[in-house]
């Protein structure tokens, strides 16, 4: 409440002032008024856009790692210095580190620079969506305010990394729209509300008439934003069929001298004429012409088509035949300005047989009304990867990012066989490009051997990343070299590249605080690979110091980082692909263990699975995981050459089930059981579809792989 200052209460405020001294609480209001917001979404969970934005332990910035590049002759570069990236990874982590801007991939690269998102996220559904095969498609079952929470934190460090002339696509279905539209006008401002559009969606069929207990619904939304008022756009055209057509020659609201005699009428009152006297008569004499010399062999529209089609105008004005009040022409169009109601394309596509796959009109639309060429574009929902094929095809940059192995490798294929895809100006002939190159990149997964294939000076930035190192300008302690700190306590990298023969043991450490110890308290950092750490515990104790171990690749200890350790969780089923799920913190790919085998028939070749158990034994419940109970994936390239994996077959786990068919609809602990209950998986491919080589891809619910190339021919 505001309190009411007296004589004595101003004169105390104004001591305090004039002596630094704290202001009681219930004064402050008074001198510092906070301004309200006129109304905000309020609910459970929502954290300040301040912690949002923050390096929390909930989510924050994490390496990013090259998995591989696609360039050389076959994908020139798109400049000197860019490479279109794939990223592998939670979008919330990679958008920070976008926005931290520190990564050297990225690094002043991104943030501030990216014309267009455009975003497709899971829509909340809260049910299973069919294929048109009738097999679950996939579900997204977070509600409520978790899913208002999970986009809004990423709409806000996206907005970060917006130009300050860029816009944001956001396309949504009926069910949380009112809530995100408030959202998005808290981020980007109510004064940077551009459009609400909408898209057609596919529609039923009226077969299913008796089944259908509300009216169908014909569009998606999709919500357009700027970042600021500095923001233009050119409105896309679209077919906008209308035939030849007359049209009443009086228009709304007087207008001094278009009121003239016309066929013996004058406008109404407050009325006027469209076309002034003098052009009004030219239009009737031309009408009058066409009449007297064409009439007979073709129409007003032919006639005007044949001869003024090339930008050249002609009008036509004739007297109604009832009551001669005069009329113009209008001849048919083919091409109209687009509006916000886009009925003339659907919202999907299946070309790819990927679920919630975008349709590319769609997207050549958005972007070309959004962007230039050689702009920079952003997805960080890809799935299929539409919005980059269609960006690489109109020459544009581009960024996609998703935490499923099933999009990273159907976007992966779909750039690489880019060439045979369709032209977006003409559908009937091929795009005919190869793409341009692009990086694959991991973030918040690593590859450990990699890791160790670094340059020194590549380890030291790596790991300093990874554990959250901070730059000091002590060098030195004792005589030992200190590479940062970490919550205030020195740390150390043990240099395992010029000690190949040594290790972190009692030796090491004995020696260590003997130059150190007693010029530090509390706690030391000491960050090697696990194999180089001689100690089964997390820390040694000596004196009052305890030497704690940065271990790579160990999961680091809750006293260490402070955050509940969770892996990237990959589906069993198509109906978990758009499960909304965060990762936080990182962990370092573990091979799972398999045991297979191919087996060549005159017609056909089997694969056999017989072991499949991932590096991480247990579940999240202690349990140990059971043969087969881990496997999230399948993936099969048929024709593989020895250098980029193609995908040609992908099986979930619930695909691999030994079942009929009509037993598809099952949750996720039925298939974890059924799978557990196999001692082999089989599938077969007809020999006619193999190359020399298949490669097979096993992927567990974790994100880690296994890679296994079979000899055919």
């Amino acid at each position: 409440m505001k309190p009411n200052l007296n004589k004595q209460d101003i004169g105390f405020l104004i001591d305090c002032l004039k002596n630094g001294k704290e202001i009681p609480e219930v004064y402050k209001y008074a001198i510092f008024p906070t301004k309200q917001k006129e109304y905000e979404l309020v609910y459970a969970g929502k954290m300040r856009k301040e912690d949002v934005l923050a390096d929390t332990e909930e989510a924050k910035p994490v390496p990013l790692q090259i998995e591989k590049v696609f360039n050389g002759k076959k994908y020139p570069l798109y400049s000197k210095d860019w490479h279109n990236l794939l990223v592998f990874g939670d979008n919330l982590q990679i958008l920070k580190t976008f926005n931290e801007n520190k990564d050297p991939l990225v690094r002043g690269k991104i943030k501030g620079k990216i014309k267009l998102i455009y975003i497709d996220p899971p829509f909340a559904t809260q049910q299973d969506f069919k294929a048109k095969q009738g097999q679950r498609a996939y579900s997204d079952k977070t509600q409520g305010a978790d899913f208002i929470e999970f986009l809004r934190r990423r709409l806000i460090v996206a907005k970060e990394l917006l130009s300050n002339d860029g816009c944001i696509f956001v396309h949504l279905d009926y069910r949380y729209k009112h809530h995100l539209r408030i959202l998005m006008d808290e981020i980007f401002g109510e004064a940077n509300f551009i459009n609400e559009i909408a898209v057609s969606r596919i529609r039923k069929n009226i077969k299913e008439r008796e089944k259908v207990k509300k009216l169908n619904e014909d569009f998606d939304t999709i919500f357009l934003y700027s970042k600021t008022e500095n923001f233009s756009l050119l409105p896309p055209t679209k077919i906008d069929f209308k035939p030849d057509r007359w049209h009443s020659f009086d228009a709304s609201g007087f207008r001094n001298g278009m009121d003239y005699d016309l066929f013996g009428h004058k406008p109404d009152v407050s009325r006027h004429w469209h076309w002034t006297k003098e052009k009004a008569h030219t239009a009737i004499k031309n009408y009058d012409e066409w009449e007297k010399n064409y009439s007979k062999e073709e129409n007003l529209g032919d006639y005007y088509r044949r001869n003024f089609k090339n930008g050249t105008t002609m009008d036509f004005v004739r007297p109604k035949l009832k009551n001669r009040k005069p009329e113009y022409f209008i001849p048919s169009v083919e091409e109209g300005l687009c509006n916000n109601l886009w009925n003339d394309i659907v919202a999907s596509s299946f070309t790819c047989d990927y679920p919630t796959e975008k349709n590319e009109k769609l997207l050549n639309r958005i972007v070309e009304m959004a962007t230039n060429p050689g702009d920079l574009v952003l997805d960080f929902f890809c799935g299929s990867g539409t919005t980059l094929a269609v960006a690489e095809k109109l020459n544009r940059r581009w960024i996609g990012c998703d935490i499923g192995k099933l999009a990273i490798y159907t976007t992966q294929k779909r750039l690489l066989e880019i060439d045979k895809s369709k032209n977006l100006v003409d559908q009937k002939k091929k795009y005919g490009k190869p793409a341009k190159s692009f990086a694959v990149v991991t973030s918040g997964l690593y590859d450990l051997g990699k890791i160790f294939t670094l340059q020194k000076d590549e380890y030291i930035r790596f790991v300093k990343d990874l554990f959250e190192i901070e730059e000091t300008k002590t060098t030195k302690i004792g005589g030992v070299d200190i590479d940062g700190k970490k919550r205030e306590f020195y740390t150390k990298i043990f240099p395992y590249w010029e000690l190949k023969n040594a290790s972190v043991d009692e030796k090491y450490l004995q020696e260590l605080h003997k130059n150190i110890g007693k010029k530090i308290a509390g706690k030391f950092y000491i960050i090697a690979p696990a194999n180089n750490v001689n100690f089964i515990s997390d820390y040694h104790q000596i004196g009052n110091v305890r030497y704690y171990f940065l271990k790579v690749p160990y999961q680091i200890i809750k006293e260490l980082h402070k955050v509940q350790f969770k892996k990237f969780r990959q589906p069993q089923s198509k109906s978990q692909i758009n499960d909304l799920d965060e990762a936080i913190g990182f962990h370092f790919i573990r091979q799972p263990e398999v045991k297979s085998e191919i087996k060549k028939l005159k017609d056909k070749i089997i694969l056999k699975i017989k072991k499949f158990e991932s590096a991480y034994s247990q579940s999240e419940t202690g349990e140990k995981l059971k043969n087969f109970e881990s496997l999230a994936m399948l993936l099969i390239d048929l024709n593989y050459d020895g250098e980029k994996f193609m995908m040609t077959n992908y099986f979930f786990a619930q695909d691999l089930l030994n079942h009929k068919k009509e037993e598809e609809d099952e949750s996720e602990e039925e298939i974890k059981k059924k799978l557990t209950k196999q001692k082999e998986i089989k599938k077969e491919f007809p020999k006619k579809d193999c190359g020399k080589q298949i490669m097979a891809i096993y992927v567990d619910i974790y994100g880690n792989e296994f890679r296994e190339v079979f000899k055919v021919k």
